[in-house]
């Protein structure tokens, strides 16, 4: 019997022991994980304004390509 109690000790001690350093690297892995995820929205939000600069930009010049129409020739009498 003192056999068995040792083995089932010895299996509690070996999943305790699992457990904890599962938990000590996952707290290592959340600063990470918190950094990728500034990361991609600090990236995100800095793609969002060039294209949104992109937009303006190719707004104005369709706006200005409007403008700058070329206008009519002056017509020349014709011969009678």
């Amino acid at each position: 019997m003192p056999k068995n109690s040792k083995d089932a000790r010895d299996r509690a001690e070996a999943s305790f022991a699992k457990k904890e350093h599962q938990a000590r690297e996952s707290q290592k892995a959340v600063p990470a994980y918190e950094a990728e995820g500034r990361a991609v929205s600090e990236k995100t939000a800095r793609l969002k304004a060039l294209r949104l600069a992109k937009e303006e930009s190719d707004r104005k010049a369709e706006v200005n390509k409007v403008r700058v129409t070329p206008t009519k020739k002056p017509q020349t009498p014709h011969p009678k």
